[in-house]
Formats: structure tokens, sequence, C-alpha cells
């Protein structure tokens, strides 16, 4: 059994599997450890193995790379891309900072390698707040590349002098306003969980400050951040806005609560590229091996540096 080959190929190569929550289930049941971005990044960076197989997306297994340059890291698939992370090239980077000399740059860490050796911090959904606070209140911030997670964070800081580049992640761009609208209105005990990330976080966030959604319960959380939310909440039934992938460990660990995705279209392709045929493969051949040239890998590593130590 594929299985059974996979982890005895895990102990003889001394190999541990770092899965995203959006990975399909069966690459979930091999991992050592699923996860969000921060949580995979905190794992490669304290691992003691000699290899991580990262079943993820491209730019988290460069992330991986750079936080632990002294290990091997691969990657199931070498096309597993992200539409956010191309929504920023590094010529547009590089011309945005100098239109503006003196801003800090933070980027979410679903961008290259590349980009990141051009950013001061890097942040994820579940931290991205708690950066922008740590920055003094008169400097300038520039914050690419997603436009509904920039919005989120200028709100809930009320960070005037913060300009955000105008990119975004097609899966929850999908996610309407409509969409969820459409399930509040039809299931009104159920708890909504949201993704900063959605396009309908901005209207939505609107909408609860003005207390239009007061009979039910709305928070907007990275994926992380649901899982916890989920298991600690007294409610049984969740409607979630974020990828789908998430709902099988969410049921998984919650099997008597009810979860029902915002919108069933919200499937990233490249997430399920990776399948457990691909997992084996890698294991067993070492060829998809991710790296990041040492000089871009040294100043990308500062700004990763800078988020791990910002929870």
């Amino acid at each position: 059994m594929l299985k059974d080959k996979i982890e005895d190929l895990k102990k003889e190569k001394d190999v541990v599997i770092l899965a995203h929550n959006y990975q399909i289930p069966e690459v979930q049941d091999v991992a050592d450890f699923v996860g969000d971005s921060l949580g995979l990044a905190r794992q490669a960076a304290k691992t003691p193995h000699k290899i991580i197989l990262f079943c993820g997306v491209h730019f988290m297994a460069e992330t991986a790379a750079i936080i632990s340059p002294e290990k091997k890291v691969l990657i199931p698939d070498i096309a597993a891309g992200c539409s956010l992370s191309d929504s920023i090239t590094l010529e547009q980077l590089k011309q945005w900072k100098k239109e503006h000399p003196s801003a800090i740059t933070i980027g979410y860490v679903n961008t290259t390698a590349e980009i990141k050796s051009e950013l001061d911090y890097c942040c994820t959904s579940s931290n991205a707040v708690n950066v922008v606070k740590a920055i003094p209140d008169d400097k300038e911030i520039l914050f690419l590349p997603d436009m509904f997670l920039g919005s989120y964070v200028a709100k809930m800081t009320g960070r005037k002098n913060m300009l955000i580049w105008a990119g975004e992640c097609h899966v929850h761009a999908g996610i309407t306003p409509e969409n969820v609208k459409e399930k509040l209105n039809s299931l009104a005990h159920a708890e909504f969980l949201i993704h900063p990330e959605c396009s309908c976080t901005t209207p939505m966030m609107y909408d609860v400050a003005n207390g239009s959604y007061n009979s039910n319960q709305v928070q907007i959380l990275s994926t992380e951040g649901m899982m916890n939310h989920v298991k600690n909440s007294k409610s049984n039934e969740f409607v979630v806005a974020t990828e789908t992938g998430i709902l099988y460990r969410m049921k998984q660990q919650n099997p008597t609560k009810k979860f029902i995705p915002a919108s069933e279209n919200a499937e990233c392709e490249y997430m399920k590229m990776i399948t457990l045929d691909k997992v084996y493969n890698s294991l067993l051949n070492e060829t998809t091996v991710i790296t990041v040239p040492k000089e871009i890998a040294d100043k990308a590593r500062l700004a990763i540096e800078r988020m791990l130590e910002i929870s």
C-alpha cells in the first residue's frame, strides 16, 4: 500500500512531511504536521529531520528552504504555483519602493523568494495585524500583494498611511459577499468563519461594525485561527469562507460539528496538484528539490525571521 511505502521511506531517509490545510485528505493523512503557512514555517525552522517534504505550493517550499538552508527541501509537484504570489513581479516591487523611498515594505508570505528578499517584514494572515502594529505610526507602509488582506489590516489597525498592492488570490477573491449573504439568510444559527483574503471581507467588516449581522457570529480568521476557534466554540454549525480543503481537518477534529463551505467552488487547483503518487515519487527519487540562491535567501531570511518573531 502506497501509504505504508511512504511511511517506510520517511523513516529510511529521515524525512518530515509538512502539509497545508488545503491539501487533499490522503496527503494530509501522511503528513507529520498539517497547518497554515505560519505554522508550517515554524515547523520547518525547528525540525531535526534531514529532509523536508513540503506538500503545499511553491512559495511555501521556498520559505522552508530559506529558513533551513542546511536541509534538503522537496516539493511533490514543482508546478504547484500560486495566483496571489504571481500578482507582483520583482520589477514592479522595486519600482514601487523607488516611488516611496522611506516606506517600510511588508509582504505576505504568499510571495516568491525574490520578492521576500526586497521586503522589510514578512507576515501571514494570522500575524499581519500585529506586524503592522509593530511599525511606528509615522512610517508609511507598502503592503503587498493581497488587497483584501491589506484592507482588512488597515481597517483593524486604523492605519491611514498604508498603501496596498492590488493583488488577489483567485480562490478567495471568488468567495463573494453574495455567497456569504445567501448562507447567512438560510442558516440562522451558524457561526461564520471568514479568511481575510476573501473578497467578501471588506463589505462584511463594514456590515459587522454596523451590526447588520448581529444575529450571526462572524469571525475573520486565518486558517489556523479557524481551526482553534472551531475546537473551542460552543456552536455546532459553521459556514467556512476559505479553500474547501480545510473542511476535512475540521471534520476530523470535530466529528460532532457541521461544516458548510461558503462557496463549494472555492478550490485551489494548485493545492490539489499534489497526490499520494507524487508524494511517493518525490520521496523515492528526491528529484523535485527546491533551491534558493544564497544571496536571495540571505536577504529574504531577515524578513521571514522578523515574521516568526512577531506572533
